[in-house]
């Protein structure tokens, strides 16, 4: 079996990142037109678990390309688990 790319590795984390820069920038429109410190961290928190969540369901929207499908069925052989039907 390989070892996953750096890009597999990286991929979660830059979904966090992203998130988190879409968080802290509803964080930062909630402040400058409240002032209201608390109301902007609970927009900030709740933006971020919204994003967070919308790009992952995004993320999982994507069909596999040939390469990935590859290493899918390949990682089914080794396991046993082949898929019935197709």
């Amino acid at each position: 079996m390989r070892k996953p790319r750096r890009n597999d590795r990286t991929r979660p984390l830059e979904l966090l990142v992203l998130s988190g820069i879409l968080g802290v920038f509803a964080g930062l429109v909630v402040l400058m037109s409240t002032r209201e410190l608390v109301v902007a961290l609970i927009f900030t928190g709740i933006a971020f678990i919204v994003s967070l969540v919308v790009l992952a369901m995004l993320s999982l929207a994507v069909q596999p390309t040939g390469d990935e499908k590859i290493d899918l069925a390949e990682q089914d052989d080794e396991q046993g688990n082949r898929p019935l039907g197709h």
